[in-house]
């Protein structure tokens, strides 16, 4: 019966023993030094994102269509040749007019491969976008521009 006694009295005295140490290097906890937290983060931050999309080489067609909360933009134009994707017109300036002109960019994306020339028909894209009655407030002009040139439609 004392040896069980003697020896958790020993453990006692020993583990308290340990509490001075904590700043030893024969505390195992102490082996590896300390944590840090690491971020994959750049220290910049992240890029925004780039559209890649050109802008389509002609603007052939436009017309604004009055709707009842605004106006509706459509525009068609031709691409160089046939696979072009993602059509959008892509409002400048954050879609706010400048000196009374609302301008939008028509981009599209390029195939990823190599695709045919063919007739203008079947290099013609479309695309169009919705303006809010609060937008048209002020404005006087909405162009459309391509890559060789630019239609508008004046108020």
């Amino acid at each position: 019966m004392h040896k069980p006694l003697l020896a958790a009295m020993a453990m006692v005295l020993l583990l308290g023993a340990c509490g001075g140490f904590t700043g030893s290097r024969l505390n195992p906890m102490n082996w590896f030094g300390r944590d840090s937290a690491e971020t994959l983060a750049p220290a910049g931050g992240w890029t925004t994102t780039v559209d890649r999309r050109l802008l389509v080489p002609v603007v052939s067609e436009m017309e604004v269509l009055r709707t009842s909360t605004g106006a509706l933009v459509r525009a068609a134009g031709i691409t160089e040749r046939q696979g072009f994707w993602d059509v959008e017109l892509r409002p400048e300036n954050d879609g706010r007019p400048v000196d009374g002109v609302l301008t939008y960019e028509f981009v599209a994306a390029a195939p990823r491969g190599q695709t045919a020339v063919s007739t203008d028909p079947s290099r013609t894209v479309t695309a169009a976008v919705a303006i809010p009655n609060s937008r048209l407030a002020g404005v006087r002009q909405i162009v459309v521009r391509g890559g060789q040139n630019a239609r508008s439609v004046n108020r």
